[in-house]
């Protein structure tokens, strides 16, 4: 499995405006063959802190969905609201296998 982990600041104020973009991009991307996966999570210390936990079949089902609608829209949406370019680390998921 090919696993991403964006980690996104947002500015002060903007935190309810970026979840509810994010739902929007979370439902699209559930919706993808290749998705496994979408967890949104808020950092309960800084709740202005998210990270998306994504998981793929493989890395030619993330790049799919980078080409997606829901994706580039939510991507254009969010980027006056971020404090700072986002995070996306990449990962192989080891364990548990299989996932599916």
């Amino acid at each position: 499995m090919y696993v991403v982990c964006v980690r996104v600041e947002v500015k002060p104020g903007h935190e309810e405006d970026f979840i509810r973009a994010t739902a929007a991009n979370h439902e699209g991307t559930r919706q993808e063959p290749d998705n496994l996966r979408f967890d949104v999570l808020r950092q309960i210390a800084e709740p202005h802190k998210f990270t998306l936990y994504e998981v793929y079949r493989d890395e030619a089902g993330f790049a799919a969905h980078q080409q997606t609608a829901h994706y580039r829209r939510w991507k254009e949406t969010v980027a006056p609201w971020m404090a700072g370019p986002r995070v996306g680390d990449k990962h192989r998921s080891l364990l548990p296998e299989p996932w599916v």
